[in-house]
């Protein structure tokens, strides 16, 4: 493993953690305002690690990606966030909801983070070019998650939004994609296809931070 490998993988593990908690704990949080206490009774609602790790897709496979694009991309997940659809007050709306909550609270905390940044930059910290690269890959971390999670692929939460419109009987058979979704990502990402879908994404939630600036002054990791 070069130096600068193993540099990308400890700068960009603090974002990714503070992505995947804030993630599943927004999924969590909002179920149990509209209705779902499931998650929040299995201490879902929670910015603890290890309430939400998984062995698989938040280590394995996360460094599985940075050794494959030598740094340049990391995505994972987390345990899923258990939703009970039958005790939401609105079960086909508040699903869209809850499915939109996690990306939402990515998108939240690159703000933050940016903010955070541009603060640094008056005070001085941001001179620290450890700091810098550490707060710009949880920006860029945090947008890549959000939109991988927003891809139309069961059980992503993107895919909440194409069922919503679908009938029934094709809601089903949609939501039966499910258990090979690995095997379409892995296709997608070795195809190149994966990229090419997310770009798009990618962008137009880059879009919604852009009047915030940009403290960094460099390009994204995507």
């Amino acid at each position: 493993m070069s130096f600068e490998l193993l540099l990308s993988i400890l700068i960009a593990v603090p974002g990714f953690l503070l992505a995947i908690v804030c993630h599943e704990s927004a999924h969590a949080w909002v179920a149990s305002r509209l209705g779902d206490p499931t998650a929040q009774m299995l201490g879902r609602v929670s910015l603890n690690p290890t309430k939400h790790i998984d062995l698989w897709g938040t280590i394995i496979l996360p460094l599985m990606l940075l050794f494959m694009s030598r740094g340049s991309m990391i995505f994972g997940y987390a345990k899923p966030v258990p939703v009970t659809s039958q005790n939401l007050r609105h079960p086909k709306r508040d699903s869209v909801l809850v499915s939109l909550a996690g990306p939402a609270a990515n998108v939240l905390l690159a703000t933050v983070i940016i903010l955070l940044a541009w603060l640094g930059q008056m005070l001085g910290v941001m001179e620290n070019p450890g700091i810098r690269r550490v707060l710009q890959a949880a920006v860029n971390i945090n947008l890549i998650l959000a939109a991988f999670n927003l891809l139309p692929i069961p059980p992503l939460d993107g895919s909440e939004l194409v069922a919503a419109v679908l009938p029934g009987p094709w809601a089903y058979r949609y939501y039966r994609l499910a258990p090979y979704a690995f095997l379409i990502l892995m296709g997608l990402y070795v195809t190149g296809l994966l990229r090419i879908i997310m770009i798009p994404i990618y962008i137009v939630l880059q879009l919604l931070l852009a009047p915030f600036g940009d403290p960094f002054q460099a390009g994204p990791m995507l």
